[in-house]
């Protein structure tokens, strides 16, 4: 019995050191392990090499995941599987925002995540353009062309072709006539405007007629009551002020010479304008001589009573106001001085007319 005991005092140890020995195997394992895996996620989550900058696109509705994945794709982040758990665990990711991005390789996560939060995105290519107030659709055509932004051919023929134009809201009151010259003459705003790069003519159009219904919700409050009142469409409110545009340089005479044009029209005298017989011409001239006067057209209003079809140019905001508000006077006729000054000589009848033709003369003599 005494030995049996000694034995199994001896065995007992023995036992001990090897459930000791597994512990600590085991606990270095374990250490080993997660030492292993906090080495596995640092390096995954440290910035990639520094690089030059990589433009990445990030869809409009793209998840967090989404983003990741083309983020290591391009060599910006080394473990999407890593980052998708990191944007989870700070709370990100939710509020990226859609774009095209310059990203660099070597940036630190936070800093990622930031830019694509802010929508720090990469501006977009534009195009510039101006476009004088007074310009004809054709010359609009020529500048535009000119500076490589359209085929000319095309955009005329779209301007001239009678598509919904859906969105624009002055087009709509173009009437179906053959006599019109251009049928988008006189609604393709005079501005400076900026597209992207790559626009088309049709996005040019729809550009410039959105701009012309955006100028025209700027006029006071009650205009269209005003047409109503005088019995006036827009078309023909557009093709008034065209001519004033075309026939005045001072914003101070506009009014005045809308005036004059009412005044003819009530008294159902033809309008006499100079400006609609150069727009029949394939080059304005200086001086109209009796020849030019005699075209055949509903566009001469030497020839025609009334209005001519449309607008003969794209008239600024300053002469559809005044075509809209004319000063009431008793002139029926007006002629440009002749001493630099851009600005008339009005009259009430034909006989002071004549009389102003000689005034302004004698200026320009001397």
């Amino acid at each position: 019995m005494v030995q049996s005991r000694q034995q199994h005092s001896r065995s007992g140890p023995s036992a001990g050191r090897i459930a000791l020995w597994v512990i600590l195997s085991l606990l270095a394992l374990l250490i080993i392990g997660a030492g292993s895996v906090f080495l596995y996620v640092w390096n995954g989550l440290k910035p990639t090499a520094p690089g030059e900058p990589v433009r990445i696109e990030i869809a409009k509705g793209a998840s967090a995941f989404a983003v990741s994945d083309t983020l290591e794709e391009h060599g910006v982040i080394k473990n999407s599987f890593l980052f998708k758990y990191y944007l989870k665990a700070k709370k990100e990711g939710s509020h990226f925002q859609a774009g095209v991005y310059d990203l660099s390789p070597g940036m630190e996560n936070d800093e990622i995540i930031a830019k694509l939060n802010s929508g720090d995105t990469v501006a977009e290519a534009m195009i510039r353009f101006t476009i004088p107030e007074g310009f004809t659709l054709l010359q609009i055509a020529d500048k535009l062309s000119e500076e490589k932004l359209i085929d000319k051919a095309k955009f005329l023929a779209l301007a001239d072709s009678a598509p919904g134009w859906e969105g624009a809201e002055a087009v709509k009151s173009i009437p179906a006539d053959d006599k019109l010259h251009h049928r988008l003459e006189g609604y393709l705003f005079p501005e400076t405007y900026e597209l992207k790069k790559g626009s088309t003519e049709e996005d040019i159009l729809k550009r410039m007629m959105a701009e012309l219904d955006t100028k025209l919700n700027t006029l006071p409050e009650g205009w269209t009551d005003v047409l109503a009142e005088r019995k006036l469409t827009l078309h023909q409110l557009l093709t008034i002020a065209s001519l004033i545009e075309r026939e005045v340089v001072v914003d101070e005479e506009r009014p005045v010479v809308a005036g004059v044009i009412y005044n003819r029209l009530a008294k159902g005298m033809p309008l006499q304008i100079d400006a609609t017989v150069q727009y029949l011409l394939d080059k304005p001239k200086e001086r109209l001589y009796e020849k030019d006067l005699q075209i055949d057209s509903p566009y001469n209003t030497y020839k025609i009573d009334g209005l001519p079809p449309g607008p003969i140019a794209s008239p600024s905001l300053s002469s559809i106001k005044a075509a809209l508000y004319p000063e009431k006077n008793d002139y029926f006729y007006y002629v440009t001085k002749k001493d630099g000054s851009q600005t008339h000589l009005f009259a009430k009848t034909y006989k002071e007319h004549l009389k102003n033709i000689e005034t302004s003369n004698q200026t320009a003599a001397k």
